[in-house]
């Protein structure tokens, strides 16, 4: 997956209509993009920035079919999440890994109640089921987590879901869309969209951020997979469009491993607004959230608000011994939820989770709503509805059983490269020919020379902040010491990809900007 090769690829295509244009390099968009190529359409993804810039590299590192949406009665959802996490544990087994989880009883009915509440759960996960739920003692879940508090502690009751590493599985799912003949481009902004005399949408406009370069793009069927900025291209296709997206925030806090004393993650199942938090370990780190805040604006760069770091911290200390204050927050990071502008009033945390698609009287195609968990089905409703829309080939999805770019049953999770799964080797390659690429970057986080180099060669990485926040995670982990990093990785990506010193100091300047916004200080 290289850009040069994919603008050639672009600028070779010329007028001809491209059978699927993606607007949008999400999960949503990603997920659209294998299923089009898979089927042997002809697939242009396109994205304004990096891939998964936005909401899908902020979640919660969890697969899973919801246990708050079980609750609320969505159980067509939690049916649809269940298998979709099943099949991508099968599918991308180097990202997707069992987690247990331990949601800890203070009050005698929660034992029974969040016991029979799990084995639901089990059963409707099948045979696509990780686990099986049972109730603990006292004893037992203290065993598993060592440092949640003691006192009124009267058992706890285990289940399974999935833990991954969003933004890796954006990246492999762009390398899947190319391997399976899509082609795939970030930092290309479409500015604006083609129609013809019926007004009918054929295609869009676009700029290279990079050379400025603007394109015309002819398509078939144009499909808006952008979000929360999914108004604005509403907008472009008709100006009078009503607001279809209400962006809700979610705050995440990552903590050092010492916070979590186990290998299972926390599930508290009721907090003071009324959702669930969790605690789950990730990379050496513990990820602690989620908020849930109605805002105004989409924004590429949400910010957390301090009543939302608050409300994380205040209630994490309400179960663990040690509480954990702001100066113990490693990271923190806001992604903005899409979720749909018709739900009549409801708080957005009971605003359901499932995708819509909608269709303009152009046949512009809009995806809104939706989670990780299930992008690979939200992109099989939307390649048949840009079929019928665009009258396209017909062929049978087989997403279901494709292996996503990466995949192997071979992982060592101890292997600080293990998340790159058979991609592995190639970075081992490198580190062959030239050993110095085996050192460490800084000695807070696992990063080597080697997974830069890589990421500019094979994985699209055109930033420092590509590198830091999304082919290895060290913004999220840690933004203090990803700051650190920052100059051996702008010299790195230079010398990949041809850049001066001034363009180092420039990203070095622009990226310890960004990654401020990600410490509390």
């Amino acid at each position: 997956m290289n850009r040069p090769s994919m603008i050639e690829a672009l600028q070779e295509q010329g007028s001809i209509p491209w059978d699927v244009l993606i607007i949008g390099g999400g999960a949503t968009g990603l997920g659209a993009a294998v299923e089009a190529a898979s089927r042997g359409l002809k697939t242009l993804l396109v994205e304004q920035h990096d891939f998964a810039k936005g909401t899908s590299s902020r979640s919660t590192k969890l697969i899973h079919g919801g246990v708050r949406y079980l609750q609320q009665g969505d159980i067509g959802l939690v049916l649809e999440a269940l298998h979709e996490r099943g099949l991508l544990r099968q599918n991308a087994p180097h990202l997707v890994r069992n987690q247990q989880f331990i949601i800890p009883n203070y009050e005698w009915w929660n034992g029974p109640f969040y016991t029979i509440g799990m084995k639901v759960y089990d059963m409707m996960s099948g045979s696509l089921g990780l686990g099986t739920s049972e109730h603990i003692s006292k004893e037992e879940t203290m065993e598993a987590i060592a440092n949640l508090k003691e006192d009124g502690l009267r058992g706890g009751v285990i289940y399974y879901d999935g833990q991954f590493d969003d933004a890796r599985l954006a990246i492999n799912l762009a390398q899947t869309a190319v391997n399976q003949g899509g082609v795939v481009i970030n930092y290309m902004k479409v500015t604006s969209l083609l129609k013809d005399a019926k007004d009918f949408v054929i295609g869009a406009t676009a700029i290279d951020m990079e050379s400025r370069v603007a394109h015309t793009i002819y398509a078939k069927s144009v499909i808006n997979c952008t979000g929360v900025f999914a108004d604005a291209i509403l907008r472009m296709d008709d100006p009078q469009a009503s607001k279809s997206i209400v962006p809700s925030q979610g705050v995440h806090i990552v903590l050092d491993r010492e916070f979590l004393q186990g290998d299972a993650a926390i599930m508290i199942p009721k907090t003071s607004d009324g959702r669930v938090l969790f605690a789950v370990p990730w990379h050496d780190k513990v990820v602690v959230g989620t908020t849930d805040t109605l805002v105004e604006n989409e924004s590429l760069e949400p910010r957390a608000l301090k009543e939302e770091i608050d409300f994380i911290l205040n209630t994490a200390s309400l179960y663990l011994t040690r509480k954990p204050v702001r100066s113990d927050v490693k990271s923190i990071f806001a992604g903005l939820r899409p979720l749909t502008a018709s739900a009549n009033g409801k708080a957005t945390k009971e605003i359901s989770r499932s995708h819509k698609i909608l269709v303009s009287l152009s046949g512009l195609i809009t995806v809104i709503g939706g989670k990780w968990t299930t992008y690979r089905k939200m992109g099989e409703d939307t390649i048949d509805r840009a079929i019928i829309v665009g009258s396209l080939p017909e062929h049978s999805s087989i997403t279901k059983q494709l292996r996503i770019h990466g995949a192997t049953d071979y992982i060592n999770p101890i292997d600080p490269l293990y998340f790159y799964g058979s991609d592995k080797k190639y970075i081992e390659d490198l580190i062959r020919e030239r050993p110095a690429l085996a050192e460490k970057i800084n000695p807070a986080l696992n990063t080597i020379h080697a997974e830069v180099v890589w990421a500019a060669k094979a994985e699209m990485a055109r930033t420092v902040e590509d590198v830091l926040a999304r082919r290895t995670r060290g913004l999220f982990l840690d933004a203090a010491a990803s700051i650190e990093m920052a100059p051996t990785v702008a010299r790195l990506l230079a010398d990949s990809l041809g850049y001066d010193e001034a363009w180092q100091r420039e990203q070095i300047e622009e990226y310890t900007q960004l990654a401020n916004g990600y410490r509390l200080l």
